[in-house]
């Protein structure tokens, strides 16, 4: 049921949304470094690879400067066109595409770099391995402002894989546990509402869900004090 719905799901807005990414295509094609999309290799299920499709936000050779595979809300290394697309979500709209072929989900963990992958607790990431990565889910939405968060950083790793990274897989863990066709479709319209609320609270539609830990809190009021 999930891969027909995501088979349907990625085809009709990859017809809908069709004038978008046409009209993105050329803005990218004549700014920056002319490049339209970008490619990377990223950990499927299962750890079989595959490559994700994204609109080209970042300097071609960003994962080999400062940073990595890390990026911050204000990285240098990200073109003035590539902000926003970044900050509407709108470069991730190419992996559709990834979504209709099977190597994501609309719903899942978000696929990582084998980098990243590695920052996790390797028990935890056990786990979520075993789940098709998403578009979004419920780490994306929890953590929709991490890039800002890590803005004040010199060593973002250090602070991902301190805080971030152990948070981020309870919750992945939290859905594996529990997932269900209703329950991606509530993930899909709280992922809606955020693009137009940032500030939304989604604690208070999930009773269960794992609570943040201090260290993550004092993050987020850091991040929240510097804007």
């Amino acid at each position: 049921m999930k891969r027909l719905f995501d088979i349907f799901a990625s085809g009709l807005a990859i017809a809908i949304l069709s004038p978008l990414l046409l009209a993105v295509i050329v803005i990218l094609r004549f700014t920056g470094e002319g490049e339209i999309f970008y490619r990377q290799q990223r950990i499927g299920r299962g750890g079989r690879m595959f490559d994700i499709l994204k609109f080209a936000t970042m300097l071609k050779n960003s994962p080999n400067m400062a940073g990595g595979d890390i990026t911050s809300g204000n990285d240098p290394r990200v073109l003035p066109v590539g902000r926003v697309l970044r900050k509407t979500k709108i470069n991730e709209l190419p992996q559709l595409f990834n979504i209709f072929n099977g190597d994501m989900s609309i719903i899942g963990p978000r696929p990582l770099t084998k980098r990243v992958a590695a920052l996790f607790p390797a028990e935890q990431w056990a786990i979520i391995n075993q789940l098709r990565p998403g578009l979004s889910g419920i780490g994306s939405i929890v953590f929709r402002d991490e890039e800002r968060m890590l803005d004040s950083f010199d060593d973002r790793t250090k602070i991902y894989s301190e805080v971030i990274a152990p948070y981020k897989a309870a919750l992945e863990i939290w859905y594996s546990q529990r997932q269900s066709f209703w329950l991606d479709l509530k993930l899909i319209t709280l992922t809606v509402a955020a693009v137009f609320k940032p500030d939304l609270d989604v604690q208070r539609f999930f009773s269960d869900l794992p609570p943040p830990p201090p260290e993550l809190m004092a993050l987020k009021h850091r991040a929240s004090a510097a804007a």
